[in-house]
């Protein structure tokens, strides 16, 4: 599966999506056709299949890093890094990622995770009960903004092909983020 894995991440970074082949994913890992269709049935289903694993390993990531630190901002800082550290080390999925469009994002099953959605509105709304986070706008519009964040973030990052890890600007960036989410001082 691994061998697909970057395949798939490797041929769809490369061209737009209904360029790619099942042909060409087969050749790249290294398998034959006839084992893509036997498991995945078309490129579609192979492509969501192999995003959600890629997405599911940093959405596990993100699960431990939520756990067992009582500030809301260290939560945050801590997912933040963890999301900035996956756009360093898997540029090709940033790119992957980026090209599907809007009305198709929700067939990578990660994106439905109830228990992932819901422990990331838990931090936000226990960020809003405590008085920290902007408590005026709801809940899915935090989770918006910290999420909008990441991503043009990341993928200007990976477009830009800069050589420096986006996380040496951590701090900086995480300032930015917080402004933007904290409650705004009266």
């Amino acid at each position: 599966m691994d061998k697909i894995e970057q395949a798939v991440r490797k041929v769809f970074a490369g061209l737009d999506a209904n360029e790619v082949t099942m042909a060409q994913i087969a050749k790249s890992a290294n398998v034959s056709l006839q084992t893509l269709y036997k498991y995945f049935g078309d490129k579609q289903t192979l492509f969501y299949t192999i995003m959600d694993i890629v997405l599911g390993r940093l959405a596990a990531r993100i699960m431990d890093h939520l756990q067992g630190i009582d500030s809301v901002q260290d939560r945050l800082r801590k997912t933040l890094w963890v999301c900035f550290d996956f756009v360093d080390s898997h540029p090709d999925a940033v790119m992957v990622l980026s090209s599907v469009s809007a009305s198709r994002i929700r067939n990578i099953a990660i994106y439905e995770n109830k228990e992932l959605i819901g422990a990331f509105l838990a931090v936000l709304e226990d960020g809003q009960n405590r008085g920290v986070l902007n408590d005026t706008v709801p809940l899915h519009i935090l989770f918006d903004v910290f999420m909008g964040f990441i991503s043009r973030l990341g993928l200007m990052h990976t477009i830009r092909q800069t050589e420096t890890p986006i996380n040496a600007e951590f701090d900086a960036l995480f300032v930015i983020l917080w402004r933007a989410i904290s409650k705004p001082e009266t």
